[in-house]
């Protein structure tokens, strides 16, 4: 059942809103965003689709636990996306567990890789989603849902950069 009301999202709803990513089967916390996002209900989506979805007619106060398969989201890992390469060839910026670098295919496509393994003399990249293969719960708190204003309809709650000024 969805409750209906001034702080229930919908449709044309600013929403401001927390999450934290859970492993479901250990239990760890993967992501935690302490900093409330913000959107427009139906005009931009901050989150994936069918999370987003799962918002709809959620209200202000709430918080939605939601199971999600990654590889709907990111689709199946992708052992091809995973490269070894010699340490000296890397930039020194790039030689450190956790550091992404955007490589470029022989198509001239950008993806993002990241640093996931040094082992003696060589490094391994991996441009699956950190996510690829897991199956966690998305555990989303509703801090805020009001009338979205006009200029939040426009930018999708998103107000233009300050430099744009």
């Amino acid at each position: 059942m969805t409750a209906t009301g001034a702080d229930t999202i919908a449709e044309g709803k600013y929403v401001e809103l927390t999450y934290l990513v859970r492993d479901s089967k250990t239990g760890d916390v993967l992501t935690e965003i302490t900093r409330p996002l913000n959107y427009v209900h139906g005009v931009n989506e901050i989150l994936a689709p069918m999370i987003t979805r799962e918002l709809e007619g959620k209200a202000q106060g709430e918080r939605v636990d939601l199971l999600v398969d990654c590889n709907e989201l990111y689709g199946p890992r992708d052992e091809s996306l995973v490269i070894t390469e010699k340490v000296a060839v890397v930039p020194r910026e790039y030689r450190q567990v956790g550091s992404q670098i955007l490589m470029e295919n022989n198509l001239g496509q950008m993806k993002s890789f990241l640093v996931t393994k040094i082992e003696g003399d060589t490094i391994t990249f991996d441009g699956n989603n950190p996510l690829c293969g897991r199956e966690v719960i998305y555990q989303v708190t509703i801090l805020l849902v009001r009338d979205a204003t006009a200029e939040e309809q426009q930018y999708g709650g998103q107000p233009p950069a300050a430099a744009d000024n």
